[in-house]
């Protein structure tokens, strides 16, 4: 399969690449690194993208930014960040490729562990890991030409815990290779509407 993955660079990119691209041809897309480049809250210039990616079979996704911060210091202003990026930076990604996409073709996302197990600081991306459980699950009754479409939820990955472990206290850190292997059930596997959570 030609995948296109968007957010390689990160720790969970990283998990889907080091997953995936044993078996299949890997296009990056990022915002500053990558095969190509895009703001995946511009929904014109993700369909640029797919344009100048040209055929493509599954699209993984990694992208998407959040405000931390403590709930009387969100703002409409901060706390669209999440709502822009995450939320609709994702769903961009599928509405400006669901025409150009292979059939049988799938599109992964991915949200997070904070809407099941809250922290502190975490209103923000909680609200957008929630966002996204509810489209793919919506959104997957209505696909065509064999699409489907699932979300990745990882917990902490051990290799974030030294950078953003003190926000997780009593969390259990989840391995990279355990993340990978989501993302390949969702890409390689039958699944569609489904919340695939690492835990």
């Amino acid at each position: 399969m030609r995948i296109v993955m968007v957010g390689a660079a990160g720790d969970i990119g990283q998990a889907a690449l080091n997953e995936l691209q044993q078996r299949h041809e890997i296009v990056t897309v990022g915002r500053s690194s990558g095969d190509y480049r895009t703001d995946v809250a511009d929904f014109a210039a993700v369909g640029d993208m797919y344009r100048k990616v040209g055929q493509f079979d599954a699209v993984v996704s990694c992208a998407g930014d959040a405000t931390f911060a403590p709930l009387k210091e969100l703002t409409p202003e901060n706390f669209m960040l999440g709502l822009r990026q995450k939320v609709m930076g994702q769903i961009n990604l599928v509405l400006a490729g669901l025409d150009t996409i292979a059939d049988g073709g799938s599109f992964t996302l991915t949200s997070g562990v904070l809407d099941r197990d809250p922290i502190r600081m975490g209103s923000n991306a909680a609200t957008a890991n929630g966002a996204l459980a509810g489209f793919v699950k919506s959104a997957a009754i209505e696909m065509l030409r064999g699409l489907r479409i699932n979300v990745v939820s990882p917990g902490l990955l051990e290799v974030s815990e030294p950078r953003y472990g003190k926000w997780f206290p009593g969390h259990k850190p989840v391995s990279s290779i355990d993340v990978g292997r989501a993302f390949a059930k969702s890409v390689e596997g039958a699944l569609t509407g489904q919340v695939l959570v690492v835990e």
